[in-house]
């Protein structure tokens, strides 16, 4: 894999991940639909705009099988953003699931 594919596929899954982190930011204590239009959801509709950006960029030189395997690395970014940002808890199980989905990662990207 190129360098400089390999960086874009972490930008686009780290842009998702904050996507979501800023979603549940602006989703927290909103009770009427109107009130879903602030700037925090807007900033993650823009993360993920440029997400999809980057990933079409990915998809125009790339396997799609292999650039989908990166889908996984949100999950991962999302789960550690979610404990540093939103003091959510994390698990041993969690950090047993992450190194997993790692060990993925490198086999399919690197191995196959």
């Amino acid at each position: 894999m190129k360098i400089k594919l390999f960086f874009s596929l972490i930008l686009a899954s780290l842009l998702a991940a904050s996507g979501q982190i800023f979603f549940k930011i602006g989703a927290n204590n909103v009770k009427k639909i109107i009130d879903f239009l602030n700037i925090k959801i807007c900033s993650g509709l823009l993360c993920y705009a440029l997400s999809t950006i980057i990933w079409i960029y990915a998809l125009s030189s790339a396997r799609l099988i292999t650039v989908y395997v990166f889908t996984a690395l949100t999950f991962i970014l999302v789960y550690l953003l979610a404990y540093f940002i939103l003091n959510e808890s994390i698990s041993k199980y969690g950090l047993i699931g992450i190194f997993f989905v790692l060990l993925g990662i490198y086999l399919i990207c690197i191995k196959g």
